[in-house]
């Protein structure tokens, strides 16, 4: 009675974890402002296959090298094999294992021990043959096979398949997740690439212009119509959009860089298209409801998949904690007779059963319980917070873009006024109504407007781009 209740209070299994109460996700994404970037839609962009999304077949063929090629993304793909195996490892443990078994043993037993005595006696037994009986030193021959066979009485061996299923499924979305951020940083990068490009040509061709406008003060300082003090001016503004010229040689080199880096190659040419940056209107987005976007996104599906691991994980050892069955069945040729040994005689069958419970390692068990409960609350606020992450970051894009939207709108006007206002500065310049600092002035304007209107066009594309991330698009 004293052995039966020790082995039921060792046996008592602790109550499960509770989690806290999950935040109630919003039902749709509410813009802050007027927002032209997306369309309230039940589709969402994120559905989309990232080559029909970028259509440009230059940067598909960008995006499929860095997906082919990216380091990131074939550990990722490693990843996901350990996690494959594991969970044929998991699987494996509902069959028995199988051992094929050899042994050979020796033993001289004393003439006082009590298998001496005991041999000594059976051989004088008139009911043995000569063959059978027992001699000293004995042999111990055994050839055959012998299992091993655990009983999912509790489901321990359920709940732990279910989680390792649940982190492959997890590391799988890691990898998609990860195919995503590479998709949004190379078309990022593939469409800085390009502004940088129409940015140099805006240099070059003010380089020209300033490179005239010195050449007329040179011509009227001869003249006697301008002073040392404007050809000076004029060419300073000169030599400072002549080194932009270089910052922006700098950037592509970078640019183009980073982009082999993440195709894991050494210094190749980024082929990309000619952009007219200026004339690009992105077209808005739909994006659906949080509902279904949020869990269409590979980071928030992976944080959900570890919590579900993470509880499998807790029952496991919750049925770790009640008696084991364990079948261990036996077959094969065992005999001490040399010449009897692969006879039918020797012929031998057998199975061993018994429960075990956890007694002395009771401890060691309340202190995984307690591991694991840790572990689903840190795998409860990843997932918590992964949702919040990703409804921020929709918004975020969508209100972006729209403000982006009416930024490139002034920055358009503002352009498109000190164009004019460079031809009226030269204009009053020769007729001797301005002086060479208002024509200075005019011509740093209208450069600076310029290189900031492709820069806002690019922020919208790259929005535009972040968005679709956000969404959860680029896996596919």
């Amino acid at each position: 009675m004293i052995i039966a209740a020790v082995v039921m209070a060792a046996c008592r299994v602790a109550a499960p974890p509770s989690l806290p109460e999950e935040k109630q996700m919003p039902a749709e994404f509410l813009p802050k402002s007027d927002t032209s970037a997306s369309v309230m839609d039940s589709t969402s962009a994120g559905s989309f296959h990232w080559d029909i999304f970028y259509s440009d077949s230059l940067l598909q063929n960008l995006i499929d090298t860095v997906l082919k090629n990216n380091p990131d993304q074939l550990i990722a793909l490693q990843r996901v094999e350990i996690m494959n195996q594991q969970v044929f490892q998991r699987r494996a443990a509902f069959l028995p294992s199988i051992q094929g078994v050899v042994t050979g043993g020796l033993d001289r037993f004393g003439e006082y021990t009590m298998n001496g005595v005991g041999n000594y006696d059976m051989n004088l037994s008139p009911n043995l043959k000569e063959d059978q009986k027992v001699p000293n030193p004995v042999p111990d021959l055994f050839v055959g096979i012998r299992s091993q066979w655990e009983i999912d009485l509790w489901g321990k061996l359920k709940s732990q398949k279910k989680a390792a299923v649940a982190r492959l499924m997890a590391a799988e979305n890691g990898r998609k997740f990860i195919t995503t951020q590479l998709v949004a940083q190379v078309a990022s990068l593939y469409y800085e690439l390009g502004a940088v490009d129409i940015e140099l040509d805006i240099v070059k061709n003010n380089i020209a212009l300033q490179q005239r406008a010195l050449e007329v003060v040179k011509i009227q300082k001869e003249g006697g119509r301008a002073t040392e003090l404007a050809v000076q001016q004029f060419e300073a503004q000169l030599y400072r959009t002549q080194s932009l010229e270089w910052v922006m040689k700098q950037q592509i080199l970078s640019i183009e860089n980073e982009l082999n880096f993440l195709s894991n190659q050494f210094d190749a040419p980024i082929k990309r298209t000619k952009f007219a940056f200026q004339n690009i209107h992105p077209a808005p987005l739909p994006v659906g409801f949080p509902s279904d976007v949020l869990f269409h996104r590979p980071d928030v599906l992976e944080a959900t998949y570890e919590l579900e691991a993470s509880k499998a994980d807790i029952d496991a050892i919750r049925a770790a904690f009640m008696p084991a069955l364990t079948l261990q069945p036996m077959i094969g040729l065992h005999s001490y007779n040399a010449a009897k040994w692969f006879s039918a005689e020797s012929l031998a069958l057998g199975v061993v059963g018994g429960l075990t419970g956890p007694l002395l390692n009771r401890r060691q068990l309340k202190a995984d319980f307690r591991i694991a409960t840790a572990e689903q609350l840190s795998a409860f606020a990843r997932y918590q917070k992964s949702l919040v992450r990703a409804y921020n970051e929709v918004s975020t894009q969508m209100n972006n873009w729209s403000n982006l939207t009416q930024q490139f709108y002034l920055k358009e006007k503002e352009f498109n006024v000190l164009s004019t206002a460079v031809q009226t500065a030269r204009d009053l310049y020769v007729g001797g109504y301005a002086n060479y600092l208002e024509v200075i002035t005019a011509q740093k304007g209208v450069l600076d407007a310029e290189l900031e209107l492709v820069e806002t066009r690019l922020k919208m594309m790259q929005a535009k781009v972040n968005l679709y991330r956000a969404l959860g698009g680029g896996w596919q």
